[in-house]
């Protein structure tokens, strides 16, 4: 049968005094601009900011003392990881984390500032999972599987009952989907409270297992994604089975499309949100025209997302809106050009961020010159308006949007 929602009522007493019960908030501007009012779980203020400090503590509440003596062991590269780091050192638990070679340095170092020993094995996940199962026989350490076991999931749904109590009249409420925990306990915990809750499940196209095995066929993903933290290939048995009962849809959405939702809940809102969270805003974005006149609920299920990445991403956002342009002239080679069109952008209320000025390559004859300008504007209206003025003025301008 898997979770309850007695099992999850039960998990709300247990780890209440050590989680956050992070606020659910009206996304104002995202709501004008949508044409629905929605609201935000935010567990990116959760301890690890991420959800899945719950569904760790709860598990590790349940263990035995011989257990918590001989530690604990999982395989993550991500949220996971961090939750059972911290709160297996909190309550004096030896902690091992195994990760693929080459995740990324940040997310080692971090789950090792929670007190956990890393051992990095395998060229990808699975073969890490391989190596966290023999760990723990050999080591006999007790496993925390990220979302196959009940008392995880129990955890997780936890936020659905903060969720429902803070914003009761909720029409729907929208999870995102990776191996199937978050959503099953959220799932049991709003239906619980409310059935005519509709909840809908957002994946990555990239890593549609739950859907595919919901439409019955093969999964065959498996590229990289944005939202790493809901790639999984198969979820589990009991996992799937609460989300056949209990979840109304599952929409996939592309990588372009959540990475145009991180963009907005940041411009927007000013919440810093991972991929996973992404794809349930870019599901709701994609479905809107069926969610008008409903209270509409999302879980912002975490906020750790690479800041190198993050960078990256607000520039893209920025080209995206018009808001970062390049402009491309075709200019006699003589002195003064540049300073008349640097004044003529000034005037206009433009910003210039970057300047190339290109003599030797045979793009242009030789008594010309190509100049490319990287302007800051205030969106595509404003560069339509400045490049009108610059050729007013005589200049030959091009614009392109890929800087």
């Amino acid at each position: 049968m898997g979770v309850t929602f007695d099992d999850i009522l039960k998990a709300r007493e247990k780890i209440r005094d050590s989680v956050i019960c992070t606020p659910t908030i009206k996304a104002t501007r995202l709501s004008l601009h949508l044409g629905i009012d929605l609201y935000l779980k935010l567990e990116n203020l959760q301890h690890t900011s991420a959800f899945k400090a719950r569904g760790a503590l709860n598990k590790l509440l349940t263990l035995s003392n011989e257990q918590r003596k001989k530690g604990v062991i999982a395989c993550s590269a991500g949220n996971h990881a961090q939750g059972v780091a911290y709160n297996a050192t909190r309550l004096g638990i030896p902690s091992v984390i195994v990760m693929p070679n080459g995740t990324p340095f940040n997310k080692i170092k971090r789950t090792e500032d929670f007190g956990a020993k890393v051992v990095l094995y395998g060229n990808d996940f699975d073969e890490s999972v391989g190596e966290t199962m023999r760990m723990a026989e050999d080591q006999d350490l007790t496993l925390i599987h990220p979302f196959d076991d009940d008392a995880v999931v129990a955890g997780q749904g936890t936020l659905g009952l903060e969720m429902m109590e803070q914003q009761p009249d909720l029409d729907v409420v929208v999870v995102p989907i990776g191996g199937g925990g978050l959503i099953a306990g959220v799932a049991t915990a709003v239906k619980g409270l409310n059935p005519d809750v509709k909840i809908i499940g957002a994946q990555a196209e990239n890593f549609d297992a739950v859907l595919a095995m919901s439409e019955g066929r093969a999964f065959t993903g498996g590229e990289a994604t944005l939202a790493e933290g809901i790639a999984v290939k198969a979820p589990s048995k009991k996992d799937f089975e609460i989300i056949n009962r209990l979840v109304d849809d599952i929409y996939a959405v592309n990588e372009c499309e959540i990475e145009d939702a991180i963009f907005d809940l940041l411009s927007d809102e000013k919440l810093v949100a991972e991929g996973a969270a992404g794809a349930a805003l870019a599901v709701i974005k994609n479905n809107i025209s069926k969610l008008k006149g409903k209270k509409v609920g999302m879980v912002l299920c975490g906020g750790n997302i690479d800041s190198r990445t993050l960078s990256t991403l607000i520039l893209r956002g920025l080209v995206r809106d018009g808001r970062i342009t390049r402009l491309t002239f075709e200019i006699d080679d003589t002195p003064g050009q540049l300073s008349d069109i640097s004044r003529i952008i000034g005037e206009s209320g433009a910003n210039v961020i970057e300047v190339i000025h290109q003599r030797m390559m045979q793009t242009v004859s030789l008594k010309r010159a190509e100049l490319e300008v990287v302007v800051e504007a205030r969106d595509k209206l404003h560069v339509q308006e400045l490049i009108k003025t610059l050729k007013d003025a005589g200049f030959k301008v091009t614009a392109t949007r890929d800087v």
